[in-house]
Formats: C-alpha cells, structure tokens, sequence
C-alpha cells in the first residue's frame, strides 16, 4: 500500500460487482463469511470480475445502517458464519441450525439477529481454547478492548446510550473502569473474541479472494454515531460538543432536488482545528486500519473534507444549517499514492474539484444521474475520464430497473434518445425491446467507458426491481438494508456474458 507501482497495479482497467456481505448467500439469516462468500468469490472469477465491493462491515445500530455504527472499526458479528465454527469445533448443529432466522430467505430479520447471535457466537467462546498463544496475544495487545467494554456496558444499561450511564462510566474514570474490567472481564473477553473470529475468517475469506486476482474494496463512512466508542472516548479531542457533552453541530446536507428539507443525519462533526494539531492522527490511524482489511477504500461523502455542513443541534430541519472548512488537502498530504476512490456525489463545488485534482483520487460516475437535461452532465458515459469510478447505481440509488420504469413519458423519451446517442459514439448495439435487454445495453456501455474501474450492483447484473433496493436515503424501514440473494441468482450465463464484456473492452 502507498507506492506508486501498487496504486496503478490495483486501479488499473477494469470491472466489478457491489455486493453486501449482508446480502449474501446463507442460511444463518444473513449473509457471512461462510459457504456463500466463497461460491461468490468463484463466481467473479468465472465472470472475468477484478473488484469486489462490499459495504462497511461495522456493527449496525438502530435503523440497521452500516453507516450508523457504534464503532469506527469494529466488526459486525452478525457475518460470522456458524458453519465454519462448527467445521472448527466450537459448535454443535443443535446450537444453530433450528434457529428461525427469518421467514422470507429474500429478507434480513435484524431483530432476530440481535435475539439470538450473541447468545450462539457464546456458546462458541465457552468451547474455545483460551490459553492459545493466538488469543493471548490477541488479548495482551488490547485488540478491540474500548469496544468490548463499551458492548458490555450497553448490554448493562439495557442498550441505553453512553450519555445516560452512570457518571464514573460515562466519564471513563479510570479507577472505575478497571474495577469494570475485573469484575466482567469474561464477558469483555466474549465481545473481544466476536472481533477474533471475525478477523480469522475475514482474513481466510480474502487470501482466497486475492488468489484468484480479485481485490475487495471497503466502504468507510465518514463519521460515527454519537453513541458510539468514539465519542464516549474521545468526545473532547475529535468532535464538536457542548460543554454538558452533547452535540453542538450536527452532520447532514442542505436541501436539494432530492429533499425539500435537506438531510439531517445527527451525527457530531469533527473539529478539525484540534485534529489538525496532532496531524490528523486518529484518521490516519483509521485509514491504516483499513487497508489491513481491505486492497481498497472508498470513502464515502468526500467532499466534507473540502467543507461540511453543520446543523444546530436545535435545529429542526437541515435547512438551517452553514458550509464549514474541512482539513482540505492537508489531511491527505502524505496518502496521494493511497487506493482510495473518493465518493463525491452530492453538492459538488469548485473546492471538491480541487481537493480531488491535488489528491488525484479518483471520484464516482453514476449512470442515474446523468440525465438531467444538460448534454455536458459529467455522468454520461460519453464524457466519463479515465481517473474515475463508473456506476449504474450505488446502494442509495434504485435499481436500475426500477429507475427506467419509474420515468414519466416524457422523461422516457429524453433518456431513450440520449441512451441511443450515448450507444451511437460508443458504438454498442442499442437495445431496448425488452428492460432486460435495455439494461444489459446501460452495462455494455458502462463497460465500453472510458472510465479505468466500472462498478455494478448485482440486482442491476440480474434487472431486478424495486424489491431489490438495498436503501432508500433519509428513510427507516424494514426494506432498508434486508435484501438478500438466493444461490440460483448466480447464473453461469450471467458470468459467460460479463466474462465476454472484459474481453471485448479490456478490463
């Protein structure tokens, strides 16, 4: 990571597919790192696939958004597979294989994930060999601790946010704390050891991906959630709080063409003249952390780092909210050379392009957005540049499917015409009699782009439709972030077709 040759080695021309661990195969509810993933992994290789994406792999919270997490770099150990445990000897088929995890095998139950996933990953641990120099090692270095305490203390106070603990925990007073520690230090251990085995089987997961040529490409949100370790632990060093501890200036995004009211996510912003002093350390560290994990990293809402929005916390809409400086160009002075795709959607402005240029990260191209009326939209494929990042859709976005069928007449009409004229200079067969074929074109000219990394998710792969929406912005449903694929979603034609596409267009 971080030389030169390494960087144009890894973003280099080619293609890949979004897949959520969530949304994977299995039989455990959710998607893990078992079975599924691996028949997933081969089936990338078969179709000439170079990037996996996957969303973050943090532990959700309320409203089940990964980008809504109580820990920067935790795990989440809902994608620990059973399975492999067993195959390891620390289960019986009895501790989980009569567990109704959810009755639609096309939706995540994260209420029954929450019931009865740390109660199995427990009988495990109660199995596990605890005097392994592995896992001593593992402890000695204090790998996940400020995690696992926070985790049990959550579990004490009956999920209750870290600002209505009781003082001496609240605060972290030290003598207080260790007497925590001591009293609870198994079930410390326990949360310790969903991040052991979480990492064991991630790391095994990955050797196999690379193997087969394939790099992963993580997800990093930009901020945390209030309750979270970071901000129980560093409330005073990274964030803008009030003198009682509790949010000053919340994160979100003015009004626009997609929100009447702007977005207004809650999160604390970070206050970046008191992390500037200690040159951005704690990022750094979480950057590096990363790349341990993954051969990529998309960072998503980049363009806070040129400026962010920041809303009182007594305000009732985002629309009362004012631009504020970010680190800029300054965070990222010895990263230039980094893997790092810079998500720059949104209100993008001449200091976002800025930011981008002297970085020269590349940013994203999304299909959808592209037919706004302009002939100059930077999102048609047609005016795509090389040092970018091409999708049909991300996972905010519908499904592309659902996004041509959801046009008026009127709408329908421009984007076939621009569609064709698009197909016309690209010279790709123009086919649209059918919406499968229709989306089968968008890829195809997606894939004859000339951006250096075009990126799908898999329900645009199969035309799948609204049901297969991963998240809708600004909501909270039971749709949100639950959809999941079945083992015969995983065409062999599919793959023929994309291998074939590679080939035709050198990725």
């Amino acid at each position: 990571m971080g030389n030169k040759e390494n960087v144009e080695e890894i973003m280099q021309r080619s293609a890949g597919i979004l897949m959520p661990v969530s949304s994977l195969p299995s039989q455990e509810g959710i998607g893990t790192l078992g079975d599924g993933a691996y028949a997933f992994v081969d089936w990338l290789e078969s179709a000439g696939m170079k990037i996996w994406q996957v969303l973050p792999l943090l532990p959700t919270g309320y409203g089940d958004s990964p980008y809504q997490s109580c820990a920067s770099d935790a795990l989440n150990y809902y994608f620990i597979d059973l399975a492999t445990l067993e195959k390891d000897g620390l289960l019986e088929p009895d501790d989980y294989q009569n567990v109704v995890w959810s009755d639609d095998i096309r939706r995540v139950n994260y209420g029954a994930l929450f019931v009865e996933k740390a109660k199995i990953l427990q009988k495990a641990f109660a199995r596990f060999d605890k005097t392994s120099k592995e896992w001593q090692d593992f402890l000695f270095e204090g790998k996940y601790e400020d995690f696992a305490i926070f985790m049990s203390l959550k579990a004490k106070y009956a999920y209750a946010t870290w600002d209505s603990w009781d003082e001496s925990y609240k605060n972290r007073e030290e003598n207080a704390l260790q007497a925590y520690k001591d009293e609870h230090k198994e079930e410390i251990e326990f949360w310790q050891f969903t991040q052991y085995i979480f990492l064991k089987q991630w790391n095994a997961l990955k050797d196999y991906t690379n193997a087969k040529g394939i790099k992963i490409m993580g997800d990093m949100p930009i901020y945390v959630a209030y309750d979270s370790v970071e901000v129980w632990k560093n409330r005073k060093e990274l964030f803008m709080l009030d003198e009682n501890d509790n949010v000053a200036l919340r994160a979100g995004v003015p009004p626009d063409a997609f929100s009447e009211d702007g977005q207004l996510w809650g999160n604390p912003v970070y206050d970046w003249d008191k992390l500037k002093g200690n040159d951005y350390a704690w990022w750094k560290q979480r950057l590096q952390y990363a790349f341990t994990l993954f051969d990529i990293i998309r960072i998503d809402h980049f363009r806070a780092f040129d400026r962010f929005y920041a809303i009182p916390n007594d305000a009732e809409t985002a629309k009362e909210g004012e631009w504020m400086d970010g680190p800029k160009g300054d965070l990222f002075k010895d990263m230039k050379e980094y893997p790092i795709v810079a998500e720059d959607l949104g209100i993008i402005d001449d200091g976002v392009r800025a930011l981008l240029k002297e970085t020269g990260y590349p940013g994203m191209k999304v299909f959808e957005f592209a037919f706004d009326g302009n002939p100059e939209n930077e999102y048609l494929p047609s005016l795509h540049n090389k040092n970018s990042v091409a999708y049909t859709g991300t996972h905010d976005n519908e499904t592309l499917r659902s996004f041509i069928e959801g046009l008026d007449e009127q709408e329908r009409k421009y984007f076939e015409t621009t569609l064709e004229n698009e197909c016309l200079s690209a010279d790709v067969a123009y086919l649209t009699e059918t919406i499968e074929e229709e989306c089968k074109t968008v890829i195809e000219l997606l894939f004859s782009s000339q951006a250096n990394t075009v990126l799908f998710p898999m329900h645009d792969v199969l035309c799948f439709g609204e049901e297969a929406r991963l998240n809708e912005p600004s909501t909270v449903s039971s749709q949100n972030w639950t959809f999941r694929f079945i083992e015969n979603d995983f065409k062999i034609k599919k793959a023929n077709w994309l291998k074939e596409l590679t080939e035709i267009y050198n990725r």
